[in-house]
């Protein structure tokens, strides 16, 4: 096992330097107060009501008659919108959240589409909002040439679209070319996903470790028991690097129910690095929820208890940093929120929607009970959004008679975190290139509806990329933010081009404004 003082000499250098060196002298000073409670208030507040479905076949049909907190499956022509286990800021207003393999567990989730949703939450705020989310759109996982390299449910299917039989999806992120990064449980694997949702390539296989669950296996023959992959997969600020996490030890481990790994896999080596730490858990019972980059070292995770509702006793959010790590070669770990201790001054959480009869954690001291916390995502350095998976329809940790709804909370934390200003950047940007791309399409095919709407999606996009820009480091970042201006005029051109009909201009105006976002993307770092 390598810990950070024998990880191979590039990965080592990435994380030290002068900068690492003060923030390590920080880190050690604040890791002595890791067990204080820390300050956090609740600033916003949505929730998509746990009865939200989606076209689709009927799912459900393997979970049992029921009813489960007073749902009665299955769900005729349609797909539950539930269990979000990875989220990420696509910088216009919208996230893209991904469901999970389904109703729990292989068996049961054969008719379960694997989609990746794009949600946009109208959040309840101190100064008013309506706590609804809007689903706008939804992309489904398929394999239709076949990568997969087992045979799937719907081996013989036309679209060949992939279930919660296949694979069992907890952790995605974006590369810098648009695609999606996605980590699994059943291999573990790291899969390679189009942004249309195709599998691009075979799965990874994580070296030296393999579940029960793996299809390649005969069942139950692994070294990680079921359900422990890779639950939560961070991505460098550059876009580089991932760092999938397991969720559980393994069999052989000597203290199997404390320790965690983290692996590096290089997004374009396209293969694991070798770079492995370790991670404790404050108790043998609980788990992962979400790793997210803060900066090139710096990591938030979500460790999370297995109780709900006022069983809950522990959702916290913690820090870690991979060059810094202890005696026995664990990351050093400090406090960074309580999901069961957030002060709600302004009423938030009871405004609207209102409470219900038997509605638990809500009010002056905001919990966030339930049994799994699967997503962080990093708003600003002293912001957090958090949702949860409701694992409809079995979870009730808000009430115990009514299955979970998808929660999405705004948290402002006590202390700013360094988050380097491309974690913050990289999403708007991403998000500008692809809707120019699907503007100068629909614009070259005469969907001009189209076009405009993807135009104006990527010109709000561009204004966050560019207030982000202004605010973070603007010097350092000076250059970007002129090819992001010159991206933002091309792009109000075409526009104008497009409602005169000059398709071709417009498309032209789309494709240039492209061009320059790549320019004020964040450089890959060698």
């Amino acid at each position: 096992m390598h810990s950070a003082d024998t990880l191979p000499n590039p990965t080592l250098a990435r994380m030290t330097g002068w900068r690492g060196r003060v923030r390590t002298v920080i880190f050690c000073l604040l890791a002595s107060y890791a067990g204080s409670t820390l300050a956090a208030t609740l600033t916003g507040r949505a929730v998509l009501p746990a009865v939200t479905f989606a076209p689709g076949p009927t799912s459900g049909k393997l979970i049992g008659p029921g009813p489960f907190n007073g749902i009665i499956p299955p769900f005729p022509d349609q797909q539950p919108i539930q269990g979000f286990s990875g989220a990420l800021d696509r910088g216009d207003g919208t996230f893209e959240v991904m469901a999970d393999n389904g109703f729990g567990v292989k068996d049961n989730s054969a008719d379960f589409h694997l989609r990746v949703y794009t949600v946009r939450p109208s959040f309840a705020t101190a100064s008013g909002g309506n706590a609804q989310v809007t689903v706008e759109r939804f992309m489904e996982l398929t394999d239709p040439k076949r990568r997969s390299g087992f045979p799937i449910q719907n081996e013989n299917v036309l679209g060949r679209v992939l279930t919660g039989a296949d694979f069992d999806i907890e952790s995605i992120q974006r590369g810098r070319d648009g695609s999606l990064w996605i980590g699994d449980e059943f291999g573990p694997f790291v899969l390679h996903v189009a942004a249309s949702g195709e599998l691009l390539d075979a799965p990874f296989p994580t070296p030296g470790v393999q579940s029960d669950s793996n299809p390649f296996l005969p069942a139950g023959s692994g070294n990680l028991p079921n359900s422990r992959g890779f639950e939560g997969m961070a991505i460098s600020p550059d876009g580089r690097f991932l760092y999938p996490m397991l969720e559980g030890a393994l069999k052989t481990d000597p203290d199997p129910k404390l320790t965690l790994r983290i692996f590096e896999f290089d997004t374009v080596a396209k293969g694991f690095t070798g770079g492995l730490w370790r991670y404790r858990l404050e108790n043998p019972g609980n788990a992962l929820g979400d790793l997210q980059a803060i900066n090139d070292h710096e990591f938030l995770i979500i460790e999370r208890d297995g109780a709900q509702g006022p069983a809950a006793a522990l959702k916290k959010v913690f820090k870690i940093d991979l060059s810094q790590t202890d005696s026995d070669g664990f990351v050093s770990k400090v406090e960074v929120l309580d999901l069961l201790d957030i002060a709600d001054p302004h009423g938030i959480s009871t405004s609207t929607p209102a409470p219900r009869p038997g509605d638990f954690g809500l009010g002056d001291t905001f919990r966030f009970p339930f049994v799994t916390i699967e997503d962080v995502v990093i708003l600003s350095p002293a912001e957090l959004l958090v949702i949860n998976d409701n694992n409809f329809p079995f979870s009730a940790g808000r009430n115990v008679s009514l299955p979970d709804d998808n929660e999405f909370i705004r948290v402002l934390l006590d202390d700013a975190l360094g988050v380097d200003p491309e974690v913050l950047v990289r999403p708007a940007l991403l998000t500008a290139r692809e809707e120019l791309l699907a503007a100068a399409h629909a614009a070259l095919t005469g969907a001009f509806d189209d076009a405009g709407r993807s135009g104006a999606l990527a010109l709000a996009a561009m204004k966050r990329a560019r207030d982000l820009f202004r605010l973070h480091a603007p010097k350092r970042l000076e250059k970007r933010l002129r090819h992001l201006i010159e991206a933002k005029q091309l792009t109000k051109v075409a526009l104008v081009k497009l409602e005169l009909g000059r398709s071709e201009q417009a498309a032209a105006g789309f494709i240039a404004a492209r061009r320059l976002i790549g320019e004020a993307l964040p450089r890959v770092k060698h």
